[in-house]
């Protein structure tokens, strides 16, 4: 089976400043209990964990959060008739959205945390949404459900790319 041609592909990741001094100032407080009571032998809070409690929450909090939204990413593609939605780890494999059930696409400008409550994959009450940073993007119509928006930082090239599919789809 001969591969499609690919229309569009976008990958996004996390990289907001505010929600890494967020991350990382979470990560930093398993880091200097870590080092406080493990390394250095000192206890770390008036009702200190076990050092073996201490390693597994350094490991969970202060090494596995930051890694995780650093590897936390969203990847859009359009192939002609099918647009697939990735938001790795959630979906281990994409969503594909044949465009032939699309009643209609728009791309628009919106805001994220009046709209959908923020970003990441969200419901508000104008549909589901895929967004990782920015306003904009393309909000899918469907015949049979509540619209998808697909956040970009390449919204027009997006919704060109939409038109170009389900024109050759």
């Amino acid at each position: 089976m001969a591969a499609q041609q690919v229309l569009f592909r976008e990958e996004q990741h996390f990289r907001q400043t505010w929600l890494w001094v967020v991350v990382l100032g979470v990560s930093a407080i398993f880091w200097s209990g870590f080092v406080a009571q493990v390394l250095l032998g000192n206890s770390f809070g008036s009702r200190p964990a076990s050092d073996v409690e201490l390693i597994l929450l350094f490991l969970l909090m202060g090494i596995g959060l930051p890694f995780f939204f650093y590897r936390m990413s969203m990847t859009t593609v359009v192939q002609p008739g099918e647009l697939q939605a990735r938001f790795w780890p959630f979906h281990l494999r994409p969503v594909r959205i044949p465009l032939r059930t699309l009643r209609g696409y728009e791309r628009i400008t919106y805001k994220p945390l009046r709209d959908y409550g923020g970003w990441g994959i969200r419901w508000g009450m104008k549909g589901k949404a895929y967004n990782v940073s920015g306003n904009e993007g393309v909000l899918l119509h469907f015949y049979d459900k509540k619209p998808l928006l697909i956040g970009s930082q390449r919204a027009k090239e997006l919704f060109d790319a939409i038109r170009q599919a389900k024109e050759g789809g």
